[in-house]
Parts: C-alpha cells; structure tokens; sequence
C-alpha cells in the first residue's frame, strides 16, 4: 500500500519509516502506528506518523501483518 494516503494508514497499523534523521541514509524503522500526525489527505513525501515507541517519521510501507 502507498504511504502517500492518509486513508491507508490508522493506529495500530505496521509501517516503515524514515525518520529525519535517518532521510539522507534512507534508513528505515519497522513500528506500529500510535498517532496520524498529517492533518492533509496526500502528501507527496509520505504520511506523518508517530509509533508507539514515541518515535515519529514519514511512512514509507505500510506491512500487510505486524
């Protein structure tokens, strides 16, 4: 699924992010969605989220089963 949607995404969803720190390496960090935090329906870079674990990143996939 894109990560671009925000229909796509809800609390408790497995995803991928890249968090700001990590946008130059592109590393990503596997989570479970706690909050949306884009307010837009689409935004070009990824959806804003913020895991369970407090970290908060742009979603990059969204896994089928966490």
């Amino acid at each position: 699924m894109d990560g671009q949607y925000r229909k796509n995404i809800h609390p408790g969803t497995g995803v991928d992010i890249v968090r700001k720190a990590d946008q130059r390496s592109g590393h990503l960090t596997r989570g479970t969605v706690e909050a949306v935090l884009t307010r837009s329906p689409h935004h070009p870079h990824g959806i804003k989220v913020r895991l369970t674990d407090g970290q908060v990143g742009r979603v990059k996939a969204i896994l089928s089963a966490l």
